[in-house]
């Protein structure tokens, strides 16, 4: 663990605040995560969004010619959406740079046959429906994981727990980590800690958490969090990135998601959609290098996990039937 209180990030506008009478108390060390990534480092990046070979290879060159270091790439279509060739391709792409690729699993209840999501209470949201579309689930995970694939991408507590269980029986690899979306991202410190027990190695969290419920959560579980640092539209349009350094002090270790708000849907992703694509992807990573370059103006950017670095450490797990 690190011991987050020692170190003091400069805030935004500090200095010149402070010179107007106008300073910040100084942060309460008790708010701070204790909790690092296993070999260290409070905070890892992803690219999310990322649809296919194509938008991978833009995603991949731009991050180069940006420098922009990259721990996950993760897309959201869904492994069904792949050809053969195309998971191969995008694994090979990743595993080459060391780059951990996350791919969503199968039906999900927004877009199959079931009416109450399209009404005002949007019903089950994105869960799976049925056995068949548990089914779909898992056999997405396995033919994404039989050619190569370590992250998966669930939405669904039931998916997360069957893929959980499939692990520990050898089904799909031991060391195959489990994301949860943040269509259905846990809102409280209880339902944190029961994803964990289920299954997940991150959780997605709403972008719209305060700082004081980043805190709650980091008293009852050491999972590691993912966070919109922009998120789409469709997930509230939330640009924080002035508190980066802040959202890391309270919620390490933590996966800094670089999103992008006031673009369309791209899911399910087709080649209809190609160019919208294409040039989203290349400024998600654009979005990233701002986000990087707050971070070192603030003092904050000297605790990035190692590149290549992807497992979760030591979870709490409910016991899984023998």
């Amino acid at each position: 663990m690190t011991d987050a209180s020692a170190k003091a990030p400069r805030r935004p506008g500090e200095q010149a605040l402070t010179a107007l009478g106008l300073g910040a108390p100084a942060p309460d060390p008790a708010d701070a995560s204790p909790h690092s990534f296993p070999g260290g480092g409070r905070w890892r990046t992803e690219v999310p969004s990322c649809e296919g070979p194509e938008a991978l290879a833009v995603v991949l060159k731009e991050a180069s010619r940006l420098d922009v270091p990259i721990h996950r790439i993760s897309q959201g279509s869904g492994v069904w959406m792949l050809t053969d060739a195309e998971l191969t391709e995008m694994v090979d792409a990743t595993a080459e740079r060391d780059i951990e690729l996350c791919l969503f699993t199968g039906p999900r209840g927004t877009w199959d046959i079931g009416g109450s999501t399209r009404t005002d209470s949007q019903g089950a949201g994105p869960r799976a429906r049925g056995h068949d579309a548990v089914a779909g689930c898992v056999e997405d995970a396995v033919r994404a994981t039989e050619s190569g694939v370590k992250c998966l991408l669930v939405a669904d507590e039931g998916v997360l727990w069957t893929l959980h269980r499939a692990r520990a029986a050898g089904i799909i690899p031991a060391d195959t980590t489990l994301k949860v979306s943040a269509l259905v991202g846990p809102v409280n410190p209880a339902s944190y800690a029961v994803y964990e027990q289920l299954g997940a190695d991150s959780i997605n969290v709403p972008s719209d958490l305060t700082l004081d419920h980043l805190t709650e959560i980091r008293r009852v579980s050491a999972t590691p969090m993912d966070m919109y640092i922009e998120a789409p539209d469709d997930l509230g349009g939330y640009v924080r990135m002035y508190e980066v350094a802040e959202l890391i002090r309270r919620g390490a270790p933590l996966y800094l998601k670089f999103g992008l708000a006031k673009a369309p849907g791209i899911y399910p992703y087709g080649h209809h959609m190609r160019e919208l694509t294409l040039a989203t992807a290349k400024e998600r990573v654009r979005r990233g290098r701002l986000v990087l370059d707050l971070l070192a103006r603030h003092g904050a950017d000297g605790d990035m996990a190692p590149l290549g670095s992807r497992l979760p450490g030591d979870l709490r797990r409910f016991d899984t039937p023998s």
